[in-house]
């Protein structure tokens, strides 16, 4: 449940369109829901600004679709990451409305109702074009949290002019996602260009010695330039959720 549901809720019992006890039916898988094989936390979002959000990559179909319907039924919005083609298709099968984003390896479903008019802007930026899709797991978990996202894809180090061409927009951005394989070289030098924070983004691209994303990670990790902060190797989703709560916080 999030704050306008909650708040339209209150509001029909303080008017007398709604008794107390059907508040309470409504109410009655707040704070969280056990479902025997996890422990589904609709209160996330009134808490944090995010969603509940399912991890699929080590879980079953039947758990992810039972977790997915839970979440849909308490009115949050669906998002589901690290599905195989197998996964996407029984959840979108399960839940109206959702939507499989196959290069993302995402399936998600929108909130229904008003969104908030988005304010600010995100960049997500990617060194190559193989980065893109941890990247667009960034892209649709900042879209999912009502975020205005702008994308610059294949602006890496190996030709700079492609990067500079793209400055007079990044410098309109709150908050920048950098995802790069390799040795992760880009996120430092955005980051020495504009006058916002950088979430980096370490991919698991590059030849052997890169370490699926280890170079890349270690990199980022000790550059030099400040504002740069870093997330896990591959982790898409957590490094939108930190792009958008910056972007969200210039807002007040």
């Amino acid at each position: 449940m999030d704050p306008a549901r909650l708040e339209r809720l209150l509001k029909d019992v303080a008017a007398g369109r709604a008794d107390v006890a059907q508040a309470l039916d409504r109410l009655r898988r707040l704070p969280f829901e056990d479902v025997d094989f996890a422990v589904v936390d609709h209160h996330r979002l009134l808490r944090t600004g995010v969603p509940e959000v399912i991890y699929g990559e080590s879980k079953t179909v039947e758990q992810i679709v039972a977790i997915a319907r839970r979440i849909v039924e308490a009115g949050g919005p669906l998002l589901a990451t690290r599905l195989d083609d197998a996964k996407a298709a029984a959840l979108v099968e399960a839940v109206d409305g959702a939507v499989h984003y196959p290069l993302a390896r995402i399936v998600y479903r929108k909130k229904p109702g008003r969104a908030r008019p988005p304010r600010g802007l995100v960049a997500v930026i990617t060194a190559g074009t193989s980065d893109i899709p941890v990247a667009e797991e960034a892209a649709i978990a900042l879209e999912l949290m009502g975020e205005r996202v702008e994308r610059f894809f294949d602006v890496g180090v190996a030709g700079l002019h492609r990067l500079l061409d793209k400055l007079p927009r990044l410098h309109k951005a709150r908050a920048c996602v950098v995802a790069a394989g390799m040795e992760g070289a880009l996120a430092s030098i955005v980051g020495g260009l504009v006058a916002c924070p950088v979430v980096a983004l370490p991919t698991s691209v590059g030849y052997g010695a890169s370490f699926a994303g280890l170079a890349a990670l270690l990199g980022m990790l000790t550059s030099c330039t400040p504002g740069v902060v870093v997330v896990n190797i591959d982790n898409g989703f957590g490094a939108g959720v930190a792009a958008g709560l910056i972007n969200r916080r210039g807002e007040r």
